[in-house]
């Protein structure tokens, strides 16, 4: 079956709309049709360098759809079921899962290379070349054969426009405050970039009953944005912030730190770290390049002082069990989604989608496939 999919190719600075063959699945593989990709910064780093990868690959990791069809030996799903994809896929067997790490799953290790467990492809051109589905997903097309253990069926009555963002933003953000940072009422936090996964981060640390929820970004509608969805005061430079929780917390400092700005460096770690106080936690779940070195902090006010810095992958959540959970508290109206996608785009406006992104004219954008 053919497809239109959003790829990038070596060497490439945009994204390209390109026509492709999508396998028929497999044994555990399902046909997606999707209705809904997500645009996260993840994907951009593909573009602006910091992550790499084999290419070409098709990019897009956030996505929502209806099944068309099911290979052999799946179990959970059948055409018709309305789907949210992880980008974490979950065995259910491995060391992690059986000890319910999903989220650091052993199948999700080589993701970035866009291949399947098996060692090949699912998309193809018409000259034969392979082409890579990011995290096994590649949601940025209008059809793609993916694993049953990278979908997650939800309920049929939740848009599929806005269940898309469940798939990776909404539960890392989270989970980073909620589960990762372990957030507790009374709690000090401090969010550090509100994007995609920070303002979610921001939401969960309201909902845990954090007194104060002091969100960071230079972006003023990034800012206005976080006080609307449960931050108690907002600044502009993590300066400004750590004078306020000073004064907040009587000295004591912030009680977690959350790292979710885009691009991690040191200086924002040290910031983070710097702003807890004694027995503090700092989350790391923004991504940096690998090969960069962005921790250094006083090994000696960390024993002194019990700080503890931790990294989370998709907020240290179990996809199969957070996802359907936070669908079901936007749809008791404890969870805010349809304030998070500031726009939507069609496929082939995907580069202007991104360039908003960059420029920080957007919380959330989506892509409506077929608009």
């Amino acid at each position: 079956m053919k497809t239109l999919a959003a790829v990038i190719d070596e060497g490439s600075t945009e994204l390209e709309l390109r026509e492709l063959e999508v396998d028929e699945p497999g044994f555990g593989e399902v046909h997606v049709k999707f209705v809904a990709s997500g645009l996260c910064h993840s994907d951009y780093h593909f573009i602006d360098g910091v992550l790499g990868g084999r290419t070409p690959i098709v990019l897009g990791h956030e996505g929502a759809g209806i099944v068309e069809s099911v290979g052999p030996g799946v179990t959970r799903l059948q055409p018709g079921d309305h789907v949210v994809g992880s980008f974490v896929p979950t065995c259910g067997a491995c060391r992690y899962c059986a000890t319910g790490r999903s989220s650091l799953c052993d199948m999700a290790a080589d993701t970035m290379n866009g291949t399947f467990p098996d060692g090949r492809f699912r998309y193809h051109d018409a000259q034969g070349r392979d082409y890579g589905s990011l995290c096994m997903l590649g949601t940025f097309s209008e059809r793609a054969t993916v694993m049953e253990r990278s979908m997650i069926k939800i309920d049929p009555w939740i848009p599929l426009e806005v269940a898309v963002l469940v798939g990776c933003g909404v539960p890392t953000g989270w989970g980073t405050a909620t589960e990762a940072g372990a957030v507790h009422v009374g709690d000090t936090v401090v969010v550090y970039g509100i994007g995609g996964i920070g303002i979610n981060a921001i939401q969960g640390a309201a909902f845990a009953g954090a007194k104060f929820v002091v969100a960071v970004d230079p972006v003023e509608f990034k800012r206005e944005t976080a006080l609307k969805l449960g931050a108690t005061h907002a600044f502009a430079s993590a300066e400004e912030a750590a004078a306020r929780v000073h004064e907040l917390t009587w000295g004591q400092g912030a009680d977690q730190a959350l790292v979710t700005v885009g691009v991690v460096d040191e200086k924002v770690v040290g910031d983070a770290f710097d702003i807890v106080g004694k027995g503090g936690t700092v989350v790391i779940t923004g991504l940096g390049a690998p090969e960069d070195r962005t921790v250094h902090v006083s090994g000696a006010v960390m024993t002194k002082w019990e700080k503890t810095i931790k990294g989370s992958m998709f907020g240290t959540l179990n996809p199969h069990h957070d996802i359907i959970k936070l669908l079901r508290l936007y749809d008791s109206g404890h969870l805010k989604l349809d304030e998070l996608a500031t726009r939507h785009y069609r496929l082939d406006q995907i580069n202007q989608g991104y360039a908003d992104l960059k420029a920080g004219k957007i919380i959330r954008g989506v892509i409506l496939h077929g608009n």
